[in-house]
């Protein structure tokens, strides 16, 4: 049984595990902070999109879930969710920036 106060990361390693379709790559990192609790979320690239869902309603919702817990144990829970490398974001981020490139190459 987890202690009182692993019960958040166990609960959300729970939840994202059910989620994703690499369970094996959840990576949730606990840490205590000046604002409470943080827990970080790593998981696998391709798994991402099931995470946030639809404009995000997916991340909110375990985020609620995640302060609720908290809660329950008089601890303030915040959930970060990282960016993996090579994430769809970050090829979005790069694009952008090799379109300005070609817009500044060109003579006007």
């Amino acid at each position: 049984m987890a202690t009182t106060k692993d019960i958040d990361k166990e609960f959300l390693e729970y939840v994202i595990k059910a989620l994703v379709d690499n369970p094996k790559d959840v990576k949730i990192e606990r840490k205590l902070d000046e604002m409470g609790v943080l827990l970080t979320l790593q998981v696998h690239r391709d798994d991402m999109g099931q995470i946030i869902g639809k404009a995000g309603a997916t991340a909110k919702a375990i985020r609620s879930l995640v302060r609720i817990i908290g809660l329950k144990n008089h601890a303030r829970v915040n959930l970060k969710i990282e960016e993996p490398i090579g994430g769809s974001r970050f090829q979005e981020d790069k694009k952008d920036s090799e379109k300005k490139e070609d817009i500044e190459s060109l003579d006007l």
